[in-house]
């Protein structure tokens, strides 16, 4: 069961394998909002979380595919009880990958060292044939250097803690009380039951949803939804979808914008009017200009 977690009426999904099987299995895209680790100031490529529109979230629910929680801003003792065998485990975890680490660092250090004893005696012995030719003096030119940090190198040899690779979990214990969030109750989490327009957009959502369309925001192209024959990693969008209740006016003006906007960027508009049962009419709009 996927879990999708609530914030001021805002859905994620933290697991990589729910967000997977969302898009692989259910055909939902989503938006993921999370920086990635080793590239945090760049927007291009994002990772998890993956934020779902409220359509997706609802429709999620509806089939059975996923649970609602919401969490509590106040933990109790009873969280911190249930929470702190993970810790545990995890600062156990930290430890053993350190110490597995510390002693790969020290192998990769011992090969380096045997790989280059021999330049690195050359060297020495350069320097302080200088050196005795500079003072005078004569000194040991002996290549036991080398060997010796070998010997010592266990003894010798640091990793620090900064150094260490950690892995990120996508998905951890909450800290605070989780609460089930019902999706026909209105709440400072889901905000949105009841309200006709919600209502409107999800029926056509659904609607193309059912019929094997996959869709996405339509907010830069003016409309609700961009929709797609196929996975839009392989397609282009084939429609803008605007959401109008049934026997609504539209104005004229609305109507011409809409139609040679779909024709500038060649796409379609369809106007999308559901009624009370769910059935939705569509009609569409191709602007064709002066005759």
């Amino acid at each position: 069961m996927i879990l999708i977690h609530l914030h001021e009426g805002k859905a994620f999904v933290w697991k990589a394998e729910d967000v997977q099987e969302i898009r692989e299995k259910h055909g939902l895209i989503g938006n993921l909002v999370g920086a990635l680790v080793r590239k945090p100031r760049q927007n291009a490529r994002l990772g998890l979380p993956l934020q779902l529109s409220t359509e997706e979230t609802r429709l999620l629910v509806e089939i059975g595919a996923a649970t609602l929680d919401s969490i509590g801003s106040n933990s109790s003792t009873d969280d911190e009880e249930t929470s702190r065998p993970e810790v545990d485990a995890y600062k156990q975890f930290l430890e053993e990958s350190y110490k597995e680490q510390g002693q790969l660092a020290l192998e990769e250090k011992r090969r380096t060292l045997e790989r280059l004893s021999d330049h690195i005696a050359e060297g020495r012995t350069k320097r302080k044939r200088q050196h005795d030719e500079q003072e005078g003096t004569q000194m040991d030119c002996s290549t036991r250097g080398p060997i010796k940090e070998l010997q010592n190198l266990e003894k010798t040899f640091n990793f620090p803690r900064e150094a260490m690779m950690v892995q990120i979990p996508t998905a951890r214990t909450p800290v605070g009380s989780v609460q089930p969030v019902d999706l026909y109750q209105a709440s400072a989490d889901w905000p949105y039951s009841g309200q006709s327009e919600h209502e409107t957009r999800y029926k056509v959502f659904k609607d193309l949803w059912e019929k094997g369309y996959f869709l996405t925001s339509g907010n830069k192209f003016g409309g609700d939804f961009l929709v797609y024959p196929g996975d839009p990693m392989r397609f282009h969008a084939h429609f803008i979808a605007l959401c109008f209740p049934q026997n609504k006016k539209i104005p004229m003006s609305d109507i011409i914008t809409a139609g040679r906007l779909g024709t500038n960027v060649k796409k379609t508009v369809l106007l999308c009017s559901p009624n009370q049962e769910g059935t939705v009419t569509y009609t569409s709009l191709q602007w064709s200009g002066m005759q």
